[in-house]
């Protein structure tokens, strides 16, 4: 079971701003800007190259839902950043699917 899983499962604690049936979004525990949260689904896809055709309408929900998130965060007129890493050269640590909702100062580009 991943740390997501547990989360998901309320085994571990965490700070959740928003929920549905098919998704959770928490505060990162460690923050990269002041706003810092994780989309992560329920359902266990490990990395979005392993997304199949059958969980597009589960991401386009997350991506929508996004927006609703940063709203409730109060970054969405200021702007914010969603990441996806895919892999450990990406800084993939946690083999579940996530997004990084990131706001809250100036993101500079490129990342990393």
């Amino acid at each position: 079971m991943t740390i997501f899983e547990k989360i998901i499962a309320r085994e571990i604690p965490a700070r959740i701003v928003y929920e549905t049936d098919e998704f959770l979004a928490f505060h990162d525990v460690n923050p990269q800007a002041p706003v810092h949260v994780l989309i992560v689904p329920k359902h266990v896809i490990p990395r979005i190259a392993a997304a199949s055709a059958d969980d597009a309408a589960l991401l386009g929900r997350m991506l929508v839902a996004s927006g609703e998130v940063a709203k409730k965060l109060g970054v969405a007129e200021s702007g914010y950043r969603l990441v996806i890493n895919n892999g450990p050269d990406a800084g993939e640590t946690v083999p579940h699917l996530h997004m990084h909702l990131l706001g809250g100062r100036d993101l500079t580009w490129p990342p990393g």
